[in-house]
């Protein structure tokens, strides 16, 4: 199973601490750096010094990294137009020698829209089928041709579909737990299937809708990747489980209930569970970014058991 690193910097983390994350990210081998994209802090965090840019930020981790995957769980499609994604992605996929894969998503969080001047439309889904079609359809045009768009929510006329990115397909990823729309959706665009925090038990009935729609559309289950997102708190013994919980405002009990807690053994044994139901990548939610020794742990006695 990879194991990739998955931050939250709208909680609080400023573009150097992200670099440093993403530097040992690479250094203790693991496959991505991802980062998620939001423009507001949750819960009771004060989101101090105040939110990063997704895109902005991985196009400068893009000159400051050399192997490690970029990416976003998810890009909001309420933040920006199709085309303009288009051009951001393609950019920092060349920035990035061709490391960039897009996670992209409806967009959910009102509040951050309200706080700065951000339309928040009722119809979040129409949408996000058209912004998938015209992302896809921007970089799969070939050069020297033209792409037009006649939708219900954008239109394109004309476009010379440029740049392209380094890679001849950007990887897409489409996640959530949406019954119907979602799993239709990610049978016609995803590379990669992606259900967030949730049991073994609700990601194999999930896994399954997917691997359902794909049948149905034509292609085969097996050519999509499928994958959890988990917070993780791992200790060398108790005590060091403990302070990392309550670094992060969690208890115990519950994090080893809804993620990946505790000793690297029990951490290792659930992982095995989610590769028992076909996931083969999982990303680590890291809350504490100051805490590095964190990363080393997960490396040097989970990663390494993994294979």
């Amino acid at each position: 199973m990879d194991l990739r690193i998955f931050t939250e910097p709208q909680q609080g983390a400023d573009y150097d601490t992200l670099l440093r994350v993403a530097k040992a990210t690479e250094d203790l081998g693991f496959d991505a750096f991802f980062r998620s994209d939001h423009y507001l802090a949750m819960g009771s965090s004060d989101g101090l010094p105040g939110p990063t840019d997704a895109w902005i930020t991985l196009a400068g981790l893009a000159r400051e990294t050399s192997r490690i995957r970029l990416g976003t769980l998810m890009t909001a499609g309420t933040f920006r137009l199709p085309g303009v994604l288009a051009i951001q992605v393609a950019q920092v996929d060349r920035m990035s020698g061709g490391r960039i894969e897009l996670g992209l998503g409806a967009g959910w969080y009102a509040e951050e829209h309200t706080a700065y001047g951000i339309p928040f439309p009722k119809e979040k889904f129409g949408r996000l089928e058209e912004q998938l079609a015209i992302v896809t359809g921007l970089w799969g045009t070939p050069v020297g041709e033209k792409f037009d768009f006649d939708g219900r929510y954008y239109r394109l006329a004309d476009s010379p579909a440029l740049p392209k990115p380094a890679q001849e397909r950007v990887p897409v990823l489409i996640g959530g737990l949406g019954a119907t729309r979602t799993p239709r959706i990610a049978a016609r665009y995803a590379d990669e299937f992606n259900v967030p925090f949730s049991s073994v038990e609700d990601s194999e009935r999930q896994f399954g809708r997917v691997r359902a729609a794909a049948e149905e559309a034509g292609r085969k289950p097996g050519d999509l990747v499928y994958s959890n997102a988990l917070v993780v708190c791992v200790g060398r013994d108790d005590a060091e489980v403990a302070r990392r919980a309550a670094a992060i405002g969690r208890e115990v009990d519950e994090l080893k209930e809804n993620g990946l807690a505790g000793s690297p053994a029990e951490v290792v044994d659930k992982l095995g569970r989610y590769a028992g139901i076909g996931s083969s990548r999982a990303y680590l939610q890291i809350l504490d970014l100051d805490d590095l020794d964190h990363l080393e742990l997960i490396s040097s006695q989970v990663q390494s058991q993994l294979g």
